[in-house]
């Protein structure tokens, strides 16, 4: 299918529907009118805006209702729970680039916290022993070729850390020392002082880093994960926590998550643990919202959309 919609008659607003009818869906409603749409009943509308990520259940119905839609908007960046409702009748977006600065953001916070034995230290009840590595000029790998990726690069650059990234493509990526391709992972990840995975998740990236991947990590690097929990295998992790054989893993996703109560990562001495908050609803509504508005707009005028789903590639 072409990247943009055919073009319409500009003195025809599109009819956008927002589904379902969550607490966000408010926010979006105002996007979609902001952006010069008019909100339309699904079974009448040319695009539907999803508005509740938990409730991709309910899609399916939605979507055999509207056979008239062109355009399905998805609300975040993560989209595997739609993956099998994807096709090629039309245009599917979701949310890439939109959290890319807050969830970098977080895990700049997450890696310094953890080269720097901040949860360590938050967890005495006395002054201890200095403890701690540099980011400053460290060397980093960085799972992932997105917008996430993108926005970290600007925020290490002060840090003068020598940077990896591992993509599918070896396409250079703007801001990295060295761009390679997932054939090469292993060594990438060889000397890394510190590992970033920022990747979709696909049947290709799913336990990308296991056992043996943590076996080439020196055994004072951290690893950050603020793409998705499966990525890791969370079992080869909590054993090579336990070993020592790497120096911490900092977490905003987790497999299982939420992570139970009791999980031994929750009170691990080398690991942190946050419950899936680089971007949190208050801080993205208006993100995504805007995004909303700007492809409204787009929409209506037959121009390409923005955050554009590979629908071979699942992502």
């Amino acid at each position: 299918m072409s990247d943009a919609p055919t073009p319409r008659d500009p003195s025809a607003p599109p009819r956008i529907a927002v589904e379902p009818n969550s607490g966000r869906a408010e926010s979006l409603r105002a996007a979609v009118v902001e952006g010069g749409g008019v909100l339309a009943d699904v079974e009448d509308a040319d695009a539907l805006v999803w508005a509740d990520a938990a409730r991709a259940d309910l899609m399916p119905g939605l979507l055999a209702r509207g056979q008239q839609l062109r355009w399905v908007q998805l609300p975040f960046a993560g989209i595997e729970n739609y993956v099998h409702l994807l096709d090629d009748e039309r245009t599917w977006t979701c949310g890439k680039g939109v959290y890319a600065p807050p969830v970098a953001e977080h895990a700049l916070a997450l890696a310094l916290a953890g080269l720097r034995h901040v949860a360590g230290y938050a967890r005495e009840q006395r002054w201890s022993a200095p403890v701690g590595r540099n980011l400053l000029g460290a060397r980093v790998t960085i799972l992932g070729g997105g917008e996430i990726t993108a926005s970290l690069l600007e925020l290490l650059a002060p840090f003068g850390a020598t940077t990896t990234v591992v993509r599918r493509r070896s396409t250079p990526m703007p801001g990295a020392d060295r761009t390679v391709t997932t054939a090469d992972l292993h060594d990438a990840l060889d000397g890394a002082d510190l590992v970033v995975v920022a990747l979709a998740l696909t049947p290709e990236t799913e336990g990308v880093i296991g056992a043996a991947e943590l076996d080439v990590l020196p055994s004072h690097a951290w690893i950050v994960n603020v793409g998705r929990g499966r990525h890791i295998d969370t079992d080869a992790l909590v054993a090579a926590l336990d070993a020592g054989r790497i120096g911490g893993a900092a977490l905003d996703v987790t497999d299982p998550e939420p992570l139970p109560e009791g999980h031994p990562l929750w009170t691990h001495p080398r690991a942190i643990v946050t419950p899936h908050i680089a971007n949190t609803p208050e801080m993205g509504i208006p993100l995504l919202a805007a995004r909303v508005t700007e492809n409204v707009r787009r929409f209506a005028r037959g121009e390409p959309l923005l955050g554009l789903v590979d629908v071979d590639a699942g992502y």
